[in-house]
């Protein structure tokens, strides 16, 4: 089983948190991350609201950041007994936006590095943004995940495939 009850950041996550994400009007990342994870009774509440469903609770979510709306990025606690940096990263709009991010916090961290905030990554489908790479980003993402490095839309692409019913699995648990 996975350690539910770490709510300390992983190194590399804080340290690409660290640097500052530019909204620039649109044009950059709408991404506002948290300097800790949220705690196990704030995911629940926010779980419970997103759901409509008061008997869930939020202990399978370890939220870190939230996009303008509201929305929020988490590691997705599904690979059990795998440690929390093995785990899928996830977006969940303030809008009923769903989507698997990447794989695992190395391909977040390319993600990032490429351009990408959970919202621009979770629905890059629905406008014209156009990413624009993060050098400081990309710092980071070569320190802890060199072995990791690729195009954001492969780290999208592969999360998806690997995680192709997030949605309805999400989507079966709102009332």
């Amino acid at each position: 089983m996975t350690d539910t009850s770490d709510r300390q950041l992983p190194v590399a996550l804080a340290a690409a948190l660290a640097v500052p994400f530019d909204y620039d009007d649109g044009k950059g990342i709408d991404f506002e991350p948290f300097p800790d994870f949220r705690s196990a009774e704030d995911t629940t509440d926010w779980f419970r609201s997103w759901t409509g469903d008061t008997e869930l609770n939020g202990d399978d979510f370890r939220v870190f950041g939230q996009d303008g709306t509201g929305g929020y990025a988490a590691f997705w606690l599904v690979r059990p007994g795998r440690p929390l940096t093995e785990q899928p990263v996830v977006f969940l709009g303030s809008e009923g936006e769903t989507g698997v991010l990447a794989r695992d916090l190395g391909d977040f961290l390319w993600l990032l590095a490429g351009g990408f905030g959970p919202w621009e990554a979770a629905t890059s489908y629905a406008h014209g943004w156009v990413p624009r790479p993060n050098p400081k980003l990309t710092a980071v993402a070569e320190r802890f995940a060199p072995d990791r490095q690729q195009p954001p839309t492969a780290v999208i692409e592969q999360a998806a495939r690997e995680f192709p019913d997030f949605d309805d699995t999400i989507m079966d648990l709102c009332r």
